[in-house]
């Protein structure tokens, strides 16, 4: 793939050159002409992000259903995602992370419909819904970090290239005949299979090289795309063992990949998606390694007290305290690498359950709490001009509210909310109505801006 499109491009400058003179070669754009510096792109200058060569800091949210939601009718709402963008925007809200590629699978849980199958044709319906969910971020003068794959099973993920290709074997998380870590361990061998790991390039490459159907600009050349992300927290395994001895399967997938996506798009920065120490068994070593590579712009990190048993949701007035002084050491840990690395980080995962369920504008006391300690730390490293240069809260669940009294997603459902397809929809969503964390975003918002 890579001496073909070298070929090419090399055909391309020769005949320009020689049939049509410089003016011809300006043509094939600014992509392709060292003598043009793109506009308006996030660079990366050290460990600050810079847009025009002033500082960029941002307040962002992830929005994994935003493509979706940008579909035609029946399968997403356009109308809908324009006021969701709307009330993101009032709020101060200037970067999503969101999704930008699923594969139909048959893993439980998984979405359906997907970006994808195994081969070409992919599913123009959800890269329309990606076109358009672009144009209006570009409208607003926000900013797209999009995550191309999944170590999870909820978006079909690894597994789902390893079941295409190793003759249709798979494990479902959380089944009881597999218990934690065997998923773990079984998605992580997608790192060293070279049949999957071409599927998923293909994919990526088409992606990275898709021109946008509404706006006629290639994705390549849009300022809105802040950042290519190589999955949803890629993870080298989950047993020590195993995990230990897939490192070296894990850098050199990091590192190909991000080569490879910046062979095919030089204006957009690359990230892993990597949780952090979570996501490299507890190793400082790994984390420096995974994003120590010069193609990975930038560190990110994620945060789940309770997924790590950090709090107890039976007992966050007993367990909170806890909860986030291991949530702020984890955080002073990150900044430390990002230090060590010279490079941004973004806190682009961060998450906290509501006092009691999962109903809309019910009682926020511990995750408001929660918001408040890492907004400010993030502002803290920017009065300081430390290295944490914005964060992603999970999720905007917006006007979105569950269509079934058990609050779980079933196939066929569209109103979309910040939770992914295998969690209570609304665990760790914000919603429109949760009027005391708007309130959180919007003040630290303002502060970040000022």
């Amino acid at each position: 793939m890579f001496s073909r499109r070298a070929m090419v491009l090399s055909t391309a400058f020769a005949t320009a050159g020689c049939a049509h003179g410089p003016s011809e070669l300006d043509k094939l754009g600014e992509f392709f002409s060292p003598r043009r510096a793109p506009k308006n792109f996030v660079r990366v200058d050290g460990a600050q992000f810079t847009i025009d060569g002033a500082p960029y800091r941002y307040v962002g949210s992830n929005m994994w259903y935003g493509a979706y939601l940008g579909a035609k009718a029946p399968l997403g709402d356009r109308a809908r995602l324009s006021r969701e963008l709307d009330t993101l925007a009032s709020l101060g809200v200037t970067n999503l992370r969101v999704l930008g590629g699923s594969e139909l699978s048959p893993l439980k849980n998984s979405l359906d419909p997907a970006f994808h199958a195994a081969k070409p044709p992919y599913n123009e319906e959800l890269l329309g819904g990606l076109d358009f969910l672009l144009a209006e971020i570009a409208s607003r003068n926000m900013r797209a970090v999009i995550y191309v794959g999944n170590f999870w099973e909820w978006s079909g993920g690894f597994a789902t290239y390893l079941y295409w290709t190793n003759g249709g074997q798979y494990i479902d998380m959380n089944d009881p005949a597999h218990p934690w870590p065997e998923f773990a361990d079984f998605s992580a061998h997608f790192y060293a299979s070279e049949p999957a790991v071409a599927l998923y390039r293909a994919y990526v490459a088409a992606l990275v090289t898709r021109t946008n159907t509404i706006t006629g600009q290639p994705y390549r050349d849009d300022p809105a795309i802040m950042a290519w992300q190589l999955a949803n927290e890629p993870r080298p395994g989950g047993s020590q063992a195993f995990g230990t001895s897939n490192m070296p399967a894990f850098y050199a997938w990091i590192s190909d990949t991000a080569k490879f996506i910046k062979s095919l798009d030089a204006n957009h920065l690359v990230s892993t998606g990597n949780e952090g120490l979570k996501g490299c068994l507890e190793s400082d070593d790994c984390v420096i390694k995974a994003h120590g590579v010069p193609e990975v712009d930038y560190l990110t990190c994620h945060i789940w007290p309770l997924n790590w048993s950090w709090i107890d949701a039976k007992d966050l007035p007993g367990t909170h305290a806890r909860g986030e002084a291991l949530a702020d050491d984890y955080l002073t840990q990150h900044i430390a690498a990002a230090k060590t690395l010279n490079k941004p980080l973004v806190v682009e995962e961060f998450g906290f359950p509501r006092d009691n369920g999962y109903e809309p504008g019910s009682p926020t006391t511990f995750k408001d709490r929660f918001y408040s300690m890492i907004y400010r730390r993030v502002l803290e490293s920017a009065k300081a001009g430390g290295p944490v240069a914005g964060s992603n809260f999970w999720a905007w669940g917006g006007s979105g509210r569950s269509q079934h009294p058990d609050y779980r997603m079933q196939k066929g459902d569209t109103s979309y909310m910040g939770d992914p397809p295998q969690e209570p929809q609304g665990g760790n969503s914000v919603f429109d109505n949760d009027a005391t964390t708007l309130e959180i975003i919007r003040a630290h918002a303002a502060a970040l801006k000022a």
